[in-house]
């Protein structure tokens, strides 16, 4: 049975509160954390910031809008943007702005301001040039590790991760934080322009290329944006024998056998979706894989509460997709949402992150399976560390309200 609690009826602006309290309902536990000698969890050791770029120039931008470029107090940034100051996931924001270098000021201070660089890279009235610069050196250039890899592989196609790998642990990147350094290398070099189809293949381009191929005239920077054959879905499983710790559930419309949703949706679990799920120790679980595709069962309401992940594919717009989506919503659980590019992210939503996977023709989609692949993970890595900072919109409204299972 789900019973609904909102601790925080009458002001929702009081979420500031102790970081650590003890909830009243108890804590779903995943999978046993790496621990070292001590017993204590074992920290993970990064020489690169802890999110993507992209997601760092949205705390930038929050700053400029609230400060218009002038330093903001730490307790009003927070405020504004319905966050507590002290939750972890907030600590985590300033932390990485800091990192690449978009603010000054760390998670204890009172004040926060944007750099000169971060201004330049938020800037869109500025030049369309300098913005660009402004975000590749804070991006890249000026993270140690990740413009040793630039620097390494510049002028060539996107190499295999394998490669990418290697390249980042000999230059110092710890074998715990490996492969995020290279997922988040990947989606920065994607979000800044560095990385565009060329000649049917990614290829990581030069500065002096990305500023060529900007219209003079541009002001909006969105990212310069494959098909193996996918894989047999997973034997069918059963609810009483699932281990939901270890589960991602994918949620994403099927349709019959043989019918254009069901070469979709086995694309993109094949192709890009298992793939991200890989490192992270899960098992991909369709909706087919225990039940009959199109019913929303009891079973298929168990994974959605009680999955450690779940990915959502709002592709052709699947009424029952939204549905499971939004019951997942409602646990306040991780979720990682994608969208085929022909499709528009619906406005009840579309402040959620979500990946834009371009499947319009072959040729547009084999060569950027690998930084889709990066994206995804990038996310899901995101959204399980920190699994309590999950925004969705009854997050956003009503902050303390939760959903328990007794």
């Amino acid at each position: 049975m789900v019973n609904l609690e909102d601790e925080a009826e009458t002001n929702t602006a009081s979420e500031e509160r102790t970081p650590k309290r003890k909830r009243r309902v108890a804590k779903k536990k995943g999978p046993a954390k790496a621990k070292g000698p001590n017993g204590k969890r074992k920290r993970i050791s990064r020489n690169f910031p802890a999110s993507s770029f992209e997601e760092a120039l949205e705390f930038a931008k929050a700053i400029f809008k609230i400060g218009s470029g002038s330093p903001v107090r730490r307790l009003t940034l927070f405020n504004e943007i319905g966050k507590s100051p002290e939750s972890s996931a907030s600590r985590l924001m300033i932390t990485n702005a800091s990192k690449y270098g978009l603010t000054s000021g760390g998670y204890q201070a009172e004040q926060l301001q944007l750099t000169p660089d971060g201004l330049r890279a938020i800037d869109e009235e500025g030049s369309v040039r300098e913005r660009i610069k402004a975000r590749v050196k804070l991006a890249i250039e000026d993270i140690e590790v990740f413009k040793g890899l630039y620097d390494h592989f510049m002028g060539n196609k996107l190499p295999a991760r394998a490669v990418l790998i290697d390249a980042a642990k000999e230059l110092g990147v710890q074998p715990d934080a490996v492969s995020e350094a290279v997922d988040t290398f990947i989606v920065n070099l994607k979000f800044v322009g560095l990385l565009q189809t060329l000649s049917g293949a990614e290829r990581i381009v030069t500065v002096d290329h990305l500023l060529d191929s900007v219209p003079a005239t541009s002001q909006s920077l969105a990212p310069i944006s494959t098909v193996a054959v996918s894989k047999e879905i997973k034997s069918l499983v059963t609810a009483e024998h699932a281990h939901f710790e270890t589960t991602c559930f994918y949620v994403a419309p099927i349709g019959d056998s043989a019918s254009d949703l069901r070469k979709h949706s086995d694309l993109f679990l094949g192709s890009i979706v298992e793939p991200a799920v890989e490192p992270f120790k899960l098992s991909v679980i369709r909706a087919d894989a225990i039940d009959k595709p199109g019913v929303i069962t009891k079973q298929i309401i168990e994974y959605l509460l009680k999955s450690r992940l779940v990915i959502v594919d709002l592709s052709h717009h699947n009424p029952n997709v939204f549905y499971e989506l939004a019951i997942r919503h409602m646990m306040r659980l991780p979720v990682v949402q994608i969208i085929r590019q022909a499709d528009r992210v619906p406005f009840d939503i579309n402040q959620m992150r979500t990946i834009i996977i371009d499947d319009s023709d072959v040729y547009s989609l084999v060569p950027k399976i690998e930084s889709y692949r990066s994206e995804i993970s990038t996310q899901i890595r995101r959204a399980l560390e920190d699994p309590d900072s999950v925004d969705n919109p009854i997050t956003t409204y009503y902050p303390a309200l939760k959903a328990a299972l007794n």
